[in-house]
């Protein structure tokens, strides 16, 4: 499949050249002690006083060669695992929204333990989406408990490869002693290791601080699979254009793909990405902004230059309900990544520059998620499916839709939306005049109503909560007072209440 792209061959060299130009001229401020002595140890000029890293071409160049040309991210069921590039993006939910708009009173609030539980439920039966990029914190979480909170319930509800950021070692032991526990011993994990992590290692411009580059050697000396995110914003973090904002992000993106290897040659990585644009009117957040999707294009380029996986934050919006300006926002970017080749989408669920989650928004982003995948299935083109002789057979004023080739073709040949309204305006209105936030909300009622089949065995459970006392509880339970949505009045007032902020 040919892939969109911005630039020339000679502009890709371009940035590469200016890139180690930069790691050798200007280099890194590392605030990790361990780090700095690795890179010096590696043939990195090292100067402890300013903790300046400056890293010559020729190591760069070496350490950069290791990264594998692939990545598997794993989960609990092994047919799940998830290994690209290959033909299909791999599509995430987003991850990290402190809130959530509740499902049942609409009003936005803090996203607890058993909200993350029954997000990863909904996940688990979404087929546009591959991994689940745990959604939200747990503002229940028990001290010292706080990522355990979170990939406890992700993990006892979910196949799927779950994966998010640790804020220290500490807690990625104890996560990982969780996979241990859900295994049923050690061996069986590390053989198979099912939990994956992310990292923002470098802090634009050109920063590197202590605990996740603390994160980044620990994951990649014990072969943990994680992977870093470069997050710039363009005017504020790197220039306020896209070939300057690509180049810092691309020599900060090589700098930490350098201390991977040097920690562990052969460290798994993905060109993953996620800049914004500074408004420059009042300097707000913008992960929706159309650059966003341009700039993923020339990502995608530069990741196939080096041979590796590109990924990046393409589905995100600034909209806080699920309107207009959420659809053309995470359909327009994610498109654009798709048709340039991109790898990896982060992209499900979140609303208001990834502050809230809403359970109807990640119903409607599993719609793009597989149109997407359409996308990239591709025109499908050969002799066969011209169907020459069926239009000679059906000749002129025929009807093609009741040949037998029609009806195989029907469930194949596009994609069959199951939220999109396209009934004539009368049965819609007879039936209710919903929008498609509400046919979400009501699809992701469906699958919490029924018994969750990815749930962890009760002797799997009682193990976990024998070691970790006070752990939360993890169950999806539909809570109460969350009804379907039948008429038109109640949804008119729940679309109405998700605009109230929490207080």
């Amino acid at each position: 499949m040919k892939f969109f792209s911005f630039l020339s061959d000679d502009e890709i060299a371009y940035v590469h050249e200016a890139s180690l130009e930069i790691l050798e001229e200007v280099g890194l401020l590392v605030r990790n002690e361990k780090a700095r002595n690795r890179f010096a140890e590696h043939g990195a000029k090292v100067d402890h006083e300013t903790e300046m890293v400056r890293i010559p071409s020729a190591v760069v160049e070496k350490y950069r060669a290791m990264v594998p040309p692939t990545i598997t991210l794993r989960g609990r069921d092994p047919s799940r695992d998830v290994t690209f590039p290959r033909k299909l993006p791999v599509v995430a939910t987003a991850s990290s929204a402190p809130d959530i708009v509740d499902p049942v009173s609409g009003i936005t609030r803090r996203s607890r333990s058993d909200d993350i539980a029954r997000i990863a439920h909904v996940v688990n039966e979404l087929p546009g989406f591959d991994v689940f990029s745990i959604s939200t914190l747990a503002d229940d979480a028990p001290k010292d408990q706080f990522s355990l909170s979170r990939f406890y319930p992700a993990l006892k509800n979910c196949v799927k490869p779950c994966r998010t950021s640790v804020y220290t070692t500490d807690e990625a032991r104890q996560v990982i002693r969780l996979g241990e526990l859900i295994a049923g011993s050690k061996e069986a994990f590390w053989e198979r290791p099912f939990i994956n992590f992310g990292y923002c290692a470098i802090v634009s411009p050109l920063t590197m601080d202590f605990d996740s580059t603390e994160t980044l050697m620990y994951f990649a000396e014990n072969g943990i699979t994680a992977y870093g995110t470069i997050a710039p914003m363009g005017g504020l973090s790197t220039p306020l254009s896209l070939p300057g904002m690509l180049t810092i992000m691309n020599a900060e993106w090589l700098a930490a793909a350098t201390l991977a290897q040097m920690s562990r040659a052969g460290t798994a990585q993905i060109y993953n990405f996620l800049p914004v644009f500074a408004d420059m009117r009042d300097g707000a957040y913008a992960p929706g902004a159309i650059e966003i999707g341009m700039m993923n294009s020339a990502v995608c380029q530069m990741a196939r230059f080096y041979n590796v996986p590109a990924g990046g934050y393409l589905g995100l919006t600034n909209a806080k309900v699920a309107d207009a300006q959420s659809g053309f926002e995470k359909g327009m970017s994610p498109l654009m990544g798709a048709l340039s080749g991109v790898d990896f989408i982060v992209m499900g669920g979140l609303q208001d520059a990834l502050m809230s989650f809403d359970f109807g928004q990640l119903g409607i982003d599993n719609e793009i998620a597989l149109m997407l995948k359409r996308v990239r299935q591709g025109f499908g083109f050969s002799k066969e499916s011209v169907s020459l002789q069926e239009i000679k057979d059906t000749g002129p004023a025929g009807m093609f839709g009741g040949n037998p080739a029609t009806l195989e073709r029907m469930h194949g040949a596009t994609f069959m939306s199951e939220l999109a309204d396209r009934k004539l305006r009368e049965q819609w209105a007879e039936e209710g005049a919903s929008t498609i936030h509400q046919r979400a909300l009501n699809k992701a009622l469906s699958i919490l109503s029924e018994p969750n089949s990815a749930a962890f065995d009760l002797d799997v459970d009682a193990r976990i909560r024998a070691e970790f006392a006070g752990l939360v509880a993890g169950d999806s339970v539909l809570p109460d007072g969350w009804t379907r949505y039948e008429d038109g009045t109640s949804g008119q007032k729940r679309e109405r209440r998700i605009n109230r902020r929490r207080a």
